[in-house]
């Protein structure tokens, strides 16, 4: 059983009252300028309070699974940038599998791999925008980019999703297609109030 975790590292960009990226893709070489973030994400779809905690259930490639995403009180500066650090953990079939500080660990527990694992700056490697404060239909977008390693995006197709959870139930719910480039087989589909895997949002534990 191939067991990995990840650190993820976050900063938003001020809109207004809401945390806010760009809405165009990154460019090769370009990144806002750090006075531009701030300290603290609270993009309505996907607000990162410290000490809060996500959990959602589903399968993933048939197996049973569970995502325990912890939001840190730990912070990481990138190129002059103060960004929200993020646990996020992958259970299959009980067991911690997956989670972008990337290690992939042997049944004994030792790192076998960190493939997966960049940051902006590094050897080529952009930002990305993994949720906009205002999304649009049609809105597309790299979540990451590092060629050949990582080079996730996402399409925004509905806001007005049907979604019912124990946590929460819409009916204005926004909806995502995800697809990389390294996997044209691989289609990703996700729900967010305020394919080949399907995650449910089973609980939020506020601090």
């Amino acid at each position: 059983m191939r067991k990995t975790l990840s650190i993820l590292v976050v900063a938003g960009l001020v809109a207004g009252a809401a945390s806010q990226v760009s809405t165009a893709a990154p460019r090769k070489g370009a990144l806002p300028a750090p006075g531009d973030f701030v300290s603290r994400v609270d993009n309505p779809w996907f607000p990162l309070r410290p000490g809060t905690v996500y959990v959602y259930r589903g399968a993933d490639h048939g197996q049973r699974s569970r995502d325990v995403l912890t939001v840190t009180h730990a912070t990481k500066v990138i190129q002059g940038i103060r960004a929200t650090v993020i646990d996020d953990r992958v259970y299959l079939r009980g067991r911690l599998d997956l989670g972008e500080d990337t290690a992939t660990l042997d049944a004994g527990g030792k790192i076998k791999s960190t493939e997966g694992t960049w940051q902006t700056g590094v050897d080529g490697a952009r930002a990305g925008i993994f949720m906009p404060a205002h999304p649009r239909i049609g809105q597309t977008a790299l979540q990451e980019y590092y060629k050949g390693h990582a080079e996730d995006q996402f399409k925004i197709l509905s806001l007005t999703a049907h979604v019912r959870t124990p946590a929460a139930s819409s009916r204005h719910a926004l909806l995502t297609q995800e697809t990389t480039a390294l996997e044209p087989g691989v289609l990703d589909h996700k729900v967010y109030v305020g394919g080949h895997e399907r995650l449910a949002l089973e609980s939020v534990r506020k601090p």
